[in-house]
């Protein structure tokens, strides 16, 4: 009866050792998702939730200085998610070598790319435009 792998390790290869009863068994590694890559995401998803409070409170009348310091943390919060999803790519390409880790979410890593950006861009706008509204 073949034995059940254990938490995932299974055997890639087995080599004999000659003149002996023993072997050498190298492991298969499972794929591990990234942690940048699930943090440059949720940084992402966070500055575009913090770009609608923005977009609030740059036209609902609140003042430009709270839709500035919405606009800081939004933009902050985006940057975080660029550069985490750029380490994440960083380290995602450098893994997978036989005997090593291999992490995935390249897309992950892409998506926490585009909300950062995105939300830091709309939140920017928003201010800008606010400011405009305000002063007319």
């Amino acid at each position: 009866m073949p034995q059940q792998p254990v938490s995932g390790w299974e055997p890639e290869r087995v080599d004999v050792v000659s003149g002996t009863g023993f072997g050498l068994v190298q492991l298969r590694v499972v794929p591990i998702t990234s942690g940048l890559a699930i943090g440059s995401l949720i940084a992402g998803i966070g500055a575009i939730l913090v770009s609608i409070i923005v977009v609030c409170f740059g036209f609902g009348g609140a003042g430009a200085w709270v839709a500035g310091a919405f606009t800081l943390l939004s933009v902050l919060a985006g940057g975080g998610a660029a550069v985490a999803a750029t380490l994440a790519l960083r380290q995602i390409r450098r893994s997978g070598e036989p005997g090593r880790v291999r992490f995935t979410g390249h897309g992950l890593a892409i998506a926490g790319f585009a909300c950062g950006g995105a939300g830091a861009g709309i939140s920017l706008l928003a201010l800008l435009l606010g400011l405009v509204l305000q002063s007319s």
